[in-house]
């Protein structure tokens, strides 16, 4: 394969990249350029997650050398898991074998946690640098990406240290990748403008969707291009987590918004979209003749517009979709049997 065919299977579920010249530049000189990503252990994955799990897996057929940076110290800064290290530990290493059982290979991913970086001189300084070229209010505009708003980040002065972290840990891992879901956008537009201010290479930034939650409070945020709500681990009704049984997606999913014809902040839409079609190539919708009968989609633009039209009905999306997910979720499942927090306990 070419740069350009690399770049094109990196980038094929992104929703943006910045930029793609760069990404096919990067893979014309670069047989294994290092990626990473990033995530604050905090519970069990969610079928959201299985968007970030397919992109890690292009990654990796892109021929990138894979970091899984598992932050326990960001998650005690955003007061996860009680604030207990330990529980945030635990639910790294679960997350580490999660993965795994997702199918991103463990013998071609490195897993490194923020501690392996905290206690060294030089990460601290590069955090001082960054927190100097960028103003106090550009920090709090970054802070949106713990999820929470620019004035409650005033309960504590840790959470100012947050974006300054975010943008060092690409630095000091290092990696010339940075991927994340889009609510980690604007972390990464701040780790590329430092890098224009200081020199410093110029990392390339992959962002995917992010699912919606499925009580439907998904509405976009418009500066960063992703939900206010998403499906979130600390919020069970609003989430399938990983693993579940098909009972357990079968009622979230009976629960969940689904108005028909909508398609932006439908949750149910967003499942079909950037998970079903992404892992198994099409939808198949199992209806009675009078309904239709059955009918398989295999792009998503033949999906949207029989949603759009009305040709497909709530019900029989969600009955497709948590027959797929059941479907995908099932090897994870067995996998997972034994693994500590596989039950949600940490």
């Amino acid at each position: 394969m070419d740069g350009t065919e690399r770049a094109a299977i990196a980038g094929r579920f992104a929703t943006e990249v910045l930029t793609p010249e760069e990404l096919t530049r990067l893979f014309a000189t670069n047989d294994h350029p290092r990626a990473y990503i990033g995530f604050e252990p905090s519970g069990r994955l969610t079928v959201g997650h299985l968007v970030c799990a397919r992109t890690m897996r292009s990654l990796l057929e892109a021929g990138c050398e894979l970091t899984v940076f598992l932050a326990d110290w960001h998650a005690w800064i955003n007061d996860k898991l009680g604030g207990s290290l330990d529980r945030i530990r635990a639910a790294g290493r679960y997350m580490e074998a999660a993965f795994g059982a997702l199918g991103v290979d463990p013998a071609r991913t490195t897993y490194r946690w923020a501690s392996e970086l905290v206690g060294r001189t030089e990460y601290w300084e590069r955090v001082v640098r960054i927190a100097k070229a960028t103003s106090l209010a550009r920090t709090r505009r970054a802070m949106t990406v713990l999820g929470r708003s620019e004035e409650e980040v005033d309960l504590d002065t840790a959470k100012l240290f947050y974006p300054a972290m975010q943008a060092a840990d690409i630095f000091e891992l290092p990696v010339e990748i940075a991927y994340a879901g889009m609510d980690q956008r604007r972390a990464h537009v701040l780790a590329r403008e430092v890098a224009h201010h200081y020199g410093w290479p110029l990392p390339v930034a992959i962002h995917t969707p992010l699912i919606p939650a499925l009580s439907g409070a998904g509405r976009m945020d418009l500066a960063s291009g992703a939900p206010s709500a998403k499906m979130s681990k600390s919020d069970p009704g609003s989430a399938i987590p990983i693993p579940a049984t098909p009972e357990e997606i079968d009622e979230r999913l009976r629960r969940a918004f689904c108005v028909a014809k909508q398609v932006e902040g439908n949750p149910v839409v967003d499942l079909a979209r950037h998970v079903v079609l992404p892992w198994q190539g099409r939808l198949s919708v199992d209806r009675a003749a009078e309904h239709g009968g059955p009918v398989e989609f295999g792009s998503e633009a033949a999906l949207l517009e029989a949603w759009r039209s009305g040709a497909l009905h709530p019900s029989d999306l969600k009955g497709a979709v948590g027959r797929a997910l059941t479907e995908i979720l099932a090897p994870a499942g067995e996998r997972l049997k034994g693994v500590p927090g596989a039950d949600g306990t940490f």
